[in-house]
């Protein structure tokens, strides 16, 4: 399998690819090493994962580099990612104690009643090359704090920043036959989804989704997914910093060249303030370098070719239906899958950019009279993962969030995650959550115990 930098075309490394052989050998090893890494303590546990952040930001250079050289985001970027997941591991390790010991519901004289959760067993995570740090840890983290093996999967697209996770898993402590990692494309993940492993977590897109819960449904184990959006944002018209909220929006669209399933994907503005944020949002992605992504840049290269005549077509069919291109809107010459950050006004819901998730630089910005006609377009989407909304009145944004089908709700910021609260999504978004103490759990059956005295 070609390794491919997506900055420069050019093949950077060549991995040998899994097999159903090599899987099933690499299965067989995770089911004995999981009995023992769940008969050790989970403070030790803990230990080991912790020791394992600590190796990522010993190390976090060399990683940044691997990082941006496979999927094309800027190299501070790529810094970021991994000071992110190491903030995530000091929460799930920080708190796995608390919600992973035994719980103590109810206790008279002769009878105690106990929840205890126990681990799946062996669990596959297939997981995106969008942030492979930040999704990873979102899964095989809690997983093996839980007293899980793990099978863990990278994108193709993201396979040398897995083989990297695996070393610094494994120099921290982690058992050889606890963690181990498949390398290949599609074929390998239809491989994985034939094998009998105890749950299923996949980040993703909803395609992909569908496909994997429809194949192995008939196990009967665990299955999450964690899939794609249509995240809205709305400006009321009583906000107060125009200039700062559309620098901050414009952000939340275009980190990593929009490249997340939390990204904003629209953006709708009350008609008094509309005008103004336009010109300043337009500025500010103006003001952004896009280039090489080892240089001091905003914008690295899109980490999928194919990729780059999606956004193209969704420019095009966007202007054949009456919207205005105000900045970007073409692939840029030569070398590397770079795409010019583009903004769209006069858009519509009859328009690809503002129901098919993009997953790249380009947004539609939706001039609305009202609140009210701001929620009707905000849930007319078959995605669920987040909704924001900029208002200088708490009371307003929550009562407009409270309306939203969403996982997740913002007032006055956006694409961001916290490992304190559950990452979730509705409709095609997926369905599970991962992070807080919902995403600690589960990985776990949670067993009721009676003990009677």
């Amino acid at each position: 399998m070609k390794v491919v930098n997506p900055a420069t075309e050019q093949v950077i490394a060549d991995l040998k690819e899994d097999n159903s052989v090599s899987l099933n050998e690499k299965f067989i090893r995770l089911k004995e090493g999981q009995k023992k890494w769940n008969a050790v303590s989970l403070k030790d546990r803990i230990a080991v994962l912790q020791k394992f952040s600590v190796l990522l930001k010993e190390n976090i250079e060399e990683l940044a580099r691997v990082l941006t050289s496979e999927v094309g985001k800027p190299l501070q970027q790529s810094r970021n990612e991994v000071n992110g997941a190491c903030a995530r591991i000091k929460w799930l390790t920080d708190n796995a104690e608390k919600f992973l010991s035994d719980e103590v519901m109810n206790e008279d004289a002769n009878m105690k009643e106990v929840i205890r959760y126990e681990a799946l067993g062996v669990i596959c995570n297939i997981s995106a090359w969008n942030y492979p740090y930040l999704v990873g840890t979102n899964v095989f983290v809690p997983a093996l704090l839980a007293g899980n093996a793990v099978m863990y999967k990278p994108s193709e697209f993201s396979s040398l920043t897995g083989l990297e996770i695996e070393k610094f898993l494994k120099q921290a402590g982690v058992p050889n036959d606890v963690f181990q990692i498949a390398i290949g494309a599609g074929e390998v993940g239809k491989t994985l989804l034939e094998m009998n492993f105890d749950g299923y977590y996949f980040t993703g897109s909803y395609k992909t989704g569908q496909y994997i819960y429809e194949k192995v449904a008939h196990k009967m184990v665990p299955c999450q997914l964690e899939l794609g959006g249509k995240d809205p944002l709305y400006v009321a018209d009583d906000v107060a910093d125009i200039k700062s909220i559309a620098a901050g929006t414009a952000d939340g669209a275009f980190y990593n060249n929009g490249q997340s399933c939390c990204s904003v994907e629209r953006i709708y503005v009350h008609e008094k303030v509309y005008d103004a944020y336009v010109d300043e949002f337009v500025k500010e992605v103006q003001s952004w370098e896009l280039g090489n992504p080892n240089d001091d840049v905003y914008l690295g290269a899109i980490t999928r070719k194919p990729q780059l005549e999606f956004v193209e077509g969704q420019v095009k069919d966007a202007v054949s239906k009456g919207a205005k291109v105000l900045s970007g809107g073409k692939r840029v010459e030569g070398k590397g899958y770079f795409f010019e950050p583009t903004v769209l006004v006069d858009v519509n819901h009859n328009m690809s950019v503002m129901r098919n998730e993009s997953f790249g630089p380009i947004i539609g910005i939706q001039k609305v009279k009202s609140d009210e006609e701001a929620i009707q377009l905000m849930n007319d989407t078959e995605y669920g993962l987040t909704s924001s909304v900029y208002s200088s009145s708490q009371p307003r944004a929550e009562k407009i969030l409270s309306a939203m089908n969403s996982g997740t709700g913002y007032w006055n910021c956006c694409d961001r995650v916290s490992a304190a609260l559950p990452w979730s999504g509705r409709k095609h978004s997926g369905f599970g959550a991962t992070l807080s103490h919902t995403g600690l759990r589960a990985f776990t059956h949670p067993k009721g115990l009676h003990l009677r005295a």
